[in-house]
């Protein structure tokens, strides 16, 4: 174990790495003076009020997200009607009504697309004082917000749906982990859901929904992988721990439930001859390499692209290989290619949701932390008024490009921070060796990912030796550079 001293600001250190890495990607890690001004002229959260907006507030809403998570885009209720059917309800904060189209806050929105997560620093899309307080749907506070509600057949079909204005109170802020954990019997009902009575079974009944909708999403060939998105924990200003996050039923509840707004966004606002911003995975290009790593693994897939096909053959390798599972979803995820937006205008071609098995795909659950979401949103109030769109052609299609330009770009300062962070923890255990499995080659590199802590790397491996991709190895760390997020190991044995 090597006795290089720990270096003392570790935590400042990596948010002055994702600075760097958000200027050098084209994102802008501060907010203007402009901004701050319009900011000084907003003192409260919206009072908007009238007709269009009904009340309610005396729904059991509840928001689940992670637990550190303060910028709280949507909320959910429910209710089982007489005949069986469920009414699931999803609101929506409208971000919109305090930040309009073209003003600073939202020219600043329009140059990162996104928010910014890296453990050592948030950047956020919109100000703190907005993202986190006046346009989130914080515990207690009534908010506007756009509902969309769902009635489902006992079967998971979806019998009709409606979108519609309203104020709304969140009786209770609950986390990811911890109602998983309930869910599942390995946990107390969390001490915010117990504080108010009947939000168990709404929990239950929305439980049971998401599983059912999911079920028949993977009936239909909804892709299902699991991502290595480690991410480091602090004790003060030293990173001390990499977790990998760990999907969940309460994840997978808030998943449906989004992917089925979505839908019925998409839906609306093509029903109401609207152009919409799609995000779209088109047919992969590259199936025939998909089939190939299929075969390698003993499958057969069909020579055109068939999403039904290429989940059966994931289900079972989840199965048959959980460890390797992760590399073989990164290696899918990449063959498939990225997602992107697009515009579809009303009676234009569909593209559809490869990974997802929809056609109809928008993004607007999220628009405190994605400006597609914040667009969508204006498209939805517009159409609801039966006002004229406040987007031109153009303008949409301009910005369907520079979202999925920016979400790239952001995406990799987020890649490079989580390599830091783990050459961070690892730079003083120079010499330590680590189990792992290969995880891909190219350009003559080889590249490892060990198991505790989950972090990935190089592999320099003696000549004449030979590893394939999902080899199980032993190897020592010879070297890290945090600044550039390197981690190199040699094989042992």
């Amino acid at each position: 174990m090597s006795s290089k001293p720990l270096r003392p600001h570790q935590k400042e250190e990596l948010a002055e790495l994702a600075v760097i890495a958000m200027r050098e990607r084209g994102l802008e890690p501060e907010f203007s003076t402009t901004v701050k001004q319009q900011l000084d002229g907003i003192d409260g959260p919206s009072e908007e009020d009238g007709t269009g907006i009904v009340d309610l507030t005396g729904l059991l809403w509840c928001s689940i997200d992670n637990d550190d998570s303060r910028d709280l885009d949507q909320l959910t209720a429910s209710e089982v009607l007489d005949d069986g059917s469920v009414r699931i309800l999803v609101a929506v904060a409208d971000v919109d009504t305090l930040v309009e189209k073209d003003t600073p806050i939202d020219r600043h929105a329009q140059i990162n697309t996104t928010s910014v997560y890296t453990s050592a620093r948030i950047f956020p899309m919109l100000p703190e004082k907005l993202s986190t307080d006046l346009t989130s749907l914080n515990p207690n506070q009534v908010r506007v917000a756009t509902v969309t509600e769902m009635v489902f057949l006992p079967d998971g079909t979806l019998a009709r749906s409606h979108i519609a204005r309203a104020r709304v109170r969140n009786k209770a802020q609950l986390a990811y982990d911890a109602v998983s954990a309930w869910i599942e019997g390995e946990g107390p009902l969390p001490e915010a859901a117990d504080r108010v009575d009947g939000m168990d079974q709404q929990l239950r009944t929305q439980d049971s929904v998401a599983q059912q909708l999911r079920a028949r999403r993977r009936e239909q060939g909804s892709l299902e992988f699991q991502t290595f998105q480690p991410r480091a924990e602090f004790d003060g200003e030293q990173v001390v721990a990499i977790r990998q996050q760990v999907q969940n039923r309460a994840r997978q509840l808030i998943e449906e439930f989004m992917v089925a707004t979505n839908g019925v966004t998409a839906r609306f606002l093509a029903g109401k001859r609207r152009p919409s911003i799609r995000r779209v995975v088109r047919s992969p290009e590259r199936w025939a390499r998909i089939a190939e790593v299929a075969a390698e693994r003993g499958w057969q897939l069909p020579p055109d692209p068939d999403s039904l096909a290429l989940e059966q053959f994931l289900a079972a390798e989840r199965r048959r290989d959980p460890l390797r599972f992760p590399d073989l979803s990164l290696v899918i995820v990449k063959l498939m290619g990225r997602g992107e937006y697009v515009v579809e205008q009303p009676g234009g071609p569909k593209i559809g949701h490869f990974g997802l098995a929809v056609r109809d795909y928008s993004h607007s659950t999220a628009p405190n932390r994605r400006y597609p979401d914040l667009i969508t949103g204006r498209l939805i109030k517009a159409a609801l008024a039966d006002l004229k769109t406040p987007y031109s052609p153009t303008e949409l299609e301009f910005l369907a490009n520079r979202c999925t330009q920016q979400e790239d770009a952001a995406n990799k300062v987020e890649r490079q921070l989580r390599k830091s962070e783990a050459a961070m923890l690892l730079e003083d255990r120079i010499g330590d060796a680590f189990d792992g499995v290969v995880t891909g080659g190219s350009k003559g590199n080889t590249w490892l990912r060990i198991f505790d802590p989950p972090a990935e790397g190089k592999l320099l491996v003696a000549l004449g030796r030979e590893v394939k991709v999902g080899d199980k190895v032993r190897a020592r760390l010879v070297s890290t550079n945090v600044e550039r997020g390197f981690i190199d190991f040699e094989m042992l044995g």
